[in-house]
C-alpha cells in the first residue's frame, strides 16, 4: 500500500524525461484514481488501492518511455475545451491557437452572419471546432484524409455538442464545392524529411503523415495553395501554419499561386508562425 504523497514521491524518476515531471506525475495520478489534482493536495495521506497504484505505475512507465502525457491521458486542452486525442491525431499545440485567433479577427467583422469555413487536415478537429463554437451561423467543413482522425474529430464534436460542422474524408480540397468558402484554414505537415526535431519530445509518437512533407516540408503547402483557390469565393482568406524558417518560401508559393495581401503573423515568441493571404482573382 502507498499513500498519494508516497506515490508522487516515487514518481521523481520522471524528471529524467520531463522538465515538468511534478505536474506530469500529478496529472497521471489524478487520472489513475479518477480524481482532480486538487484532491491529491487535499488528501495526501489517503491510501491508494492496489489497482490504482498499478494504473499509476503503468502510466509512469509509459511517460518514462517518452510517450506524451496527452496520449496517456487521452485528452488535450485547446482553446476553451478539452479534446480527445490518440496516436492517430497530432496533439494540438498552444501555438495553433494563433491560427484560430487570426481567423476570428478576419471573420467576426466581415461575417457577423453566415460564413462557410474550411479546415484542411483537421486531425482532432481542434481548429474547426474552435471556429464552429464561436458562431452557430458559421458552417464549418473539416477535412482529413485519415478515417481514424475523422473518427476522433467527430467524437469531439459530439462531446462538445457542436452541430454546425461536417466532416469529409478526402485529400485536401479534392471533390469540394467550387467558389464556396469564405475562409480556409490549414495546419498541414511542414517538417522536412529527416529533420532532427522528429526525434525529439513527443514527435516520435505522433503520426508522421501529420508532420512530414516532401519538397523540404513545402509539398503540402504548395498543394493547398493551388487547390484552395478553386473552392474559395473572391475575397476569401487562406491561413496556413508553417515552420518559423519557412516564411519567405511560403510567401513565394502564395504569390506564385496568385494570392494577394500576403502577411506573416508572429506568435508570442516572435517567431513566424502562420501566413494569411487573400484570393482576389
Amino acid at each position: 500500500m502507498a499513500t498519494i504523497k508516497q506515490a508522487l514521491e516515487k514518481a521523481s524518476s520522471l524528471q529524467k524525461i520531463s522538465d515538468t515531471w511534478q505536474l506530469d506525475s500529478e496529472l497521471l495520478l489524478a487520472s489513475a484514481i479518477e480524481k482532480s489534482r486538487e484532491y491529491l493536495f487535499t488528501w495526501p495521506e489517503r491510501e491508494l488501492a492496489d489497482t490504482q497504484l498499478r494504473a499509476f505505475q503503468e502510466f509512469c512507465e509509459r511517460r518514462s518511455a517518452g510517450e506524451p502525457i496527452a496520449y496517456i491521458l487521452g485528452r488535450q486542452s485547446f482553446w476553451d475545451f478539452e479534446l480527445k486525442v490518440n496516436p492517430s491525431v497530432l496533439i494540438p499545440r498552444p501555438e495553433t491557437e494563433l491560427l484560430v485567433e487570426t481567423a476570428l479577427e478576419l471573420l467576426e467583422d466581415a461575417y457577423p452572419g453566415t460564413a462557410n469555413i474550411l479546415d484542411l487536415g483537421t486531425g482532432s478537429g481542434a481548429i474547426a471546432l474552435a471556429l464552429a463554437a464561436n458562431n452557430d451561423a458559421w458552417q464549418v467543413t473539416a477535412v482529413d484524409s485519415s478515417a481514424q482522425a475523422l473518427a476522433v474529430a467527430r467524437e469531439n464534436a459530439e462531446s462538445l455538442q457542436i452541430a454546425n460542422i461536417e466532416f469529409v474524408q478526402t485529400s485536401w480540397c479534392d471533390g469540394l464545392e467550387a467558389n464556396y468558402y469564405d475562409l480556409v484554414a490549414a495546419n498541414p505537415p511542414y517538417v522536412q524529411e529527416g529533420d532532427r526535431h522528429l526525434l525529439e519530445g513527443s514527435l516520435p509518437f505522433e503520426p508522421v503523415s501529420a508532420l512530414v512533407a516532401g519538397d523540404g516540408g513545402l509539398a503540402d503547402i504548395r498543394t493547398i495553395a493551388e487547390q484552395a483557390r478553386h473552392c474559395m469565393q473572391l475575397g476569401a482568406w487562406l491561413l496556413i501554419e508553417h515552420g518559423y524558417e519557412q516564411k519567405l518560401a511560403v510567401a513565394k508559393i502564395l504569390a506564385d499561386a496568385g494570392y494577394k495581401n500576403i502577411e506573416c503573423v508572429l506568435d508570442l515568441a516572435k517567431l513566424d508562425r502562420l501566413t494569411k493571404a487573400q484570393f482576389l482573382s
